[in-house]
Protein backbone atom coordinates (compact mmCIF):
# COMPACT_ATOMS: atom_id res chain seq x y z
CA UNK A 1 0.00 0.00 0.00
CA UNK A 2 1.35 3.41 -0.92
CA UNK A 3 1.79 6.04 1.80
CA UNK A 4 -0.95 8.66 1.92
CA UNK A 5 -1.05 12.18 3.27
CA UNK A 6 -2.89 12.75 6.50
CA UNK A 7 -6.33 14.25 6.07
CA UNK A 8 -5.40 17.38 8.02
CA UNK A 9 -2.57 18.17 5.58
CA UNK A 10 -4.85 17.65 2.58
CA UNK A 11 -7.41 20.04 4.06
CA UNK A 12 -4.75 22.67 4.87
CA UNK A 13 -3.43 22.50 1.31
CA UNK A 14 -6.95 22.95 -0.10
CA UNK A 15 -7.56 25.96 2.15
CA UNK A 16 -4.37 27.61 0.92
CA UNK A 17 -5.05 26.83 -2.74
CA UNK A 18 -8.54 28.27 -2.48
CA UNK A 19 -7.27 31.37 -0.71
CA UNK A 20 -4.65 31.97 -3.42
CA UNK A 21 -7.39 31.69 -6.08
CA UNK A 22 -9.80 33.90 -4.04
CA UNK A 23 -12.32 31.06 -3.74
CA UNK A 24 -14.36 31.12 -0.53
CA UNK A 25 -13.77 27.89 1.41
CA UNK A 26 -14.57 26.82 4.96
CA UNK A 27 -14.13 23.70 7.04
CA UNK A 28 -17.79 23.05 7.86
CA UNK A 29 -17.01 19.94 9.93
CA UNK A 30 -13.68 18.75 11.25
CA UNK A 31 -13.15 15.05 10.83
CA UNK A 32 -10.33 12.80 11.93
CA UNK A 33 -7.12 14.69 11.13
CA UNK A 34 -5.13 11.54 10.48
CA UNK A 35 -7.30 9.31 8.31
CA UNK A 36 -10.84 10.71 8.10
CA UNK A 37 -12.63 10.81 4.76
CA UNK A 38 -13.69 14.14 3.25
CA UNK A 39 -16.92 15.36 1.67
CA UNK A 40 -16.88 18.51 -0.42
CA UNK A 41 -20.05 20.62 -0.52
CA UNK A 42 -19.68 22.70 -3.68
CA UNK A 43 -22.00 25.70 -3.74
CA UNK A 44 -22.30 26.99 -7.30
CA UNK A 45 -24.72 29.69 -6.15
CA UNK A 46 -27.74 29.86 -8.50
CA UNK A 47 -26.56 26.66 -10.19
CA UNK A 48 -27.12 24.56 -7.03
CA UNK A 49 -25.01 22.25 -4.89
CA UNK A 50 -22.95 19.13 -5.57
CA UNK A 51 -21.52 16.86 -2.92
CA UNK A 52 -18.25 15.14 -3.80
CA UNK A 53 -17.23 12.10 -1.75
CA UNK A 54 -13.60 11.07 -1.49
CA UNK A 55 -12.95 7.60 -2.92
CA UNK A 56 -10.28 5.54 -4.66
CA UNK A 57 -10.23 4.03 -8.14
CA UNK A 58 -9.63 0.32 -8.70
CA UNK A 59 -5.96 1.24 -9.19
CA UNK A 60 -5.88 2.95 -5.78
CA UNK A 61 -5.73 6.51 -7.12
CA UNK A 62 -7.57 9.36 -5.40
CA UNK A 63 -10.91 10.20 -7.02
CA UNK A 64 -14.09 12.10 -6.18
CA UNK A 65 -17.57 10.72 -6.72
CA UNK A 66 -20.49 13.04 -7.46
CA UNK A 67 -22.37 11.67 -4.48
CA UNK A 68 -25.59 13.61 -5.14
CA UNK A 69 -25.68 12.65 -8.82
CA UNK A 70 -24.67 14.26 -12.08
CA UNK A 71 -26.96 17.29 -11.73
CA UNK A 72 -26.70 19.86 -8.93
CA UNK A 73 -29.27 19.68 -6.11
CA UNK A 74 -30.81 22.23 -3.73
CA UNK A 75 -29.16 22.93 -0.37
CA UNK A 76 -31.60 20.92 1.81
CA UNK A 77 -30.93 17.84 -0.33
CA UNK A 78 -27.17 18.37 -0.09
CA UNK A 79 -27.33 18.88 3.69
CA UNK A 80 -29.52 15.76 4.14
CA UNK A 81 -26.91 13.70 2.27
CA UNK A 82 -24.15 15.05 4.51
CA UNK A 83 -26.15 14.31 7.67
CA UNK A 84 -26.72 10.69 6.60
CA UNK A 85 -23.02 10.20 5.88
CA UNK A 86 -21.91 11.74 9.19
CA UNK A 87 -24.24 9.34 11.06
CA UNK A 88 -22.46 6.45 9.30
CA UNK A 89 -18.95 7.86 9.74
CA UNK A 90 -18.41 10.26 12.67
CA UNK A 91 -14.77 10.81 11.55
CA UNK A 92 -15.97 12.43 8.31
CA UNK A 93 -14.82 15.97 7.48
CA UNK A 94 -16.85 18.42 5.38
CA UNK A 95 -15.36 21.24 3.33
CA UNK A 96 -17.69 23.84 1.82
CA UNK A 97 -16.56 25.71 -1.28
CA UNK A 98 -18.48 28.59 -2.85
CA UNK A 99 -17.55 28.89 -6.50
CA UNK A 100 -19.93 29.55 -9.36
CA UNK A 101 -17.37 28.10 -11.81
CA UNK A 102 -16.84 24.94 -9.74
CA UNK A 103 -13.05 25.07 -10.06
CA UNK A 104 -11.25 22.01 -8.69
CA UNK A 105 -9.35 22.51 -5.45
CA UNK A 106 -8.60 18.89 -4.62
CA UNK A 107 -6.60 16.61 -6.92
CA UNK A 108 -8.00 13.43 -8.42
CA UNK A 109 -10.50 12.42 -11.07
CA UNK A 110 -14.21 13.15 -10.76
CA UNK A 111 -16.45 10.12 -11.17
CA UNK A 112 -20.20 10.18 -11.78
CA UNK A 113 -22.48 8.33 -9.42
CA UNK A 114 -24.36 5.48 -11.06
Amino acid sequence: MEPRLKTGLVVQAALRLATVQAIPIVVARRGDADAGAILIKLNQLENGFTIFAQTRTLEGELAWMRATGAAPVDEPTADAYIERQVKRDPDLGVIEIEDRAGRPIFGGRVLCRI
